[in-house]
């Protein structure tokens, strides 16, 4: 590829629609990770209830459950697009009713509109990985995944910045009902886009569009080589999506306030984010999926041992700024190449029950894991109904993302088969 080509192909106009469609995925799921924890740390929920909180994520672990749902069936505006709204619309009502609760009085009903916010979140993620999948041609899977991750990823400075220095200044009623407002350009984006070509060959029927994905999964690829993906897809994101789960609280308990994390934390990861966009949507084009999946996996992996010596030192916004900036480049980076490598596995026609599947599996580490991520910094007995049924230790911050960070391991080791790095990519990667 020359590199005459390659600025024409940043300026895509399938491409850049990849900018909404990411920011548009991620806002709700920060929502949930971040403007909450720091909304429960703020009316002083305790570290292990905001770690179990996040099972209130599980949609997006069972989202490929109803999946079949969004490939079988079309609406007025497109297969792809109806579902988009649908889900936007939901959203865009149910977030500003939050700023009127209480998390020490209304904690059931917050937990049932969280996991209605989980539920609409996931299923919009189903059509827009779908959407973007048949949108994007197999050449600029890559590069799409990338501009849609950082997108997504960029999307965390709503509630993790923006959000959080207006906590620190108005009500939380203003504060969500701000928040949500960011839905409006997805919003805006479901209307005027044009619905793939692709997207009108639905399944017959509700039974093929549960059975035909998965068939066709394990028929391309074999049992043996299906299985490793699907350990792979697991393994990946495992440390640092872990490493991830109580980043606003560990910078509380350091001793920042919730405007320096706004203005140091989060914005610290801008300027690194569009960076990682830049280089990494250079890099896989001219890499290729596999060897972006070693060199960003490892990237990913390094930066989280940033947070473990972070625990250790004194409050210091220029050492928060650069592990921060550092772990947006790298985890960033990780992001993109998995996204890359699940868009490339799934089939464009079985795109919305196949790429759901996938990223179910991504998302179990995040919601069981993350959920004991309180219990492995603070220590606990894990029970209920008056049982344990086991005890944790305490391990301290420091500890903690050791911990996360050799959970990174067992993915890195699966790419010795899933993704040689002598091995040049395919049209369904992962077939060996």
């Amino acid at each position: 590829m020359t590199n005459s080509t390659f600025p024409a192909r940043v300026i895509n106009r399938r491409l850049l629609i990849c900018i909404l469609t990411g920011f548009s995925s991620g806002l709700p799921l920060y929502i949930l990770i971040n403007l909450f924890s720091a909304w429960f740390h703020s009316s002083g929920i305790d570290l292990k209830t905001i770690g179990l909180l996040t099972l209130i994520q599980l949609p997006y672990t069972w989202k490929f459950l109803w999946s079949p749902l969004c490939d079988r069936y079309t609406l007025s505006l497109g297969r792809r697009r109806s579902w988009m709204l649908m889900t936007q619309l939901g959203l865009l009502m149910i977030l500003p009713v939050f700023g009127w609760l209480s998390p020490k009085t209304d904690l059931p009903l917050i937990i049932g509109l969280a996991v209605a916010v989980a539920f609409l979140s996931a299923t919009q993620d189903i059509a827009i990985d779908a959407f973007r999948r048949e949108l994007l041609q197999d050449s600029e899977q890559g590069l799409g995944s990338v501009i849609h991750v950082n997108a997504y990823k960029l999307s965390s400075l709503v509630p993790g910045s923006l959000s959080l220095i207006l906590a620190d200044h108005v009500s939380w009623p203003i504060v969500y009902s701000v928040t949500a407002l960011f839905m409006l350009p997805g919003i805006a984006l479901s209307f005027c886009i044009t619905e793939p070509l692709s997207s009108a060959n639905a399944p017959k029927s509700l039974r093929s569009a549960i059975v035909e994905p998965f068939h066709e999964f394990f028929q391309r690829q074999g049992v043996k080589n299906a299985l490793m993906i699907l350990a792979f897809i697991f393994f990946y994101k495992l440390g640092d999506t872990m490493a991830s789960a109580l980043l606003t609280p560990f910078y509380l308990d350091l001793g920042f306030s919730k405007t320096e994390i706004g203005l140091v934390a989060k914005n610290a990861g801008l300027w690194a984010s569009i960076a990682g966009g830049i280089l990494g949507g250079a890099w896989l084009v001219y890499i290729g999926i596999n060897r972006a999946l070693w060199i960003f996996g490892l990237l990913q992996a390094v930066v989280i041992l940033g947070f473990a010596w972070l625990a250790t030192t004194e409050h210091d916004l220029a050492s928060l700024a650069v592990v921060i900036a550092l772990e947006s480049f790298g985890m960033g980076l990780g992001t993109a190449a998995f996204v890359a490598f699940v868009a490339t596995t799934t089939h464009p026609a079985y795109a919305a029950t196949q790429f759901a599947l996938f990223s179910s599996l991504a998302a179990t580490p995040r919601t069981v894991a993350n959920s004991l991520a309180g219990y492995f910094v603070e220590g606990g007995d894990i029970g209920a109904f008056n049982v344990v049924f086991f005890h944790i230790e305490a391990l301290g911050w420091e500890y903690f993302y050791w911990l996360c960070f050799a959970l990174t391991l067992p993915g890195m080791l699966l790419l010795f088969y899933i993704a040689p790095w002598n091995k040049a990519d395919t049209g369904f990667v992962g077939k060996v």
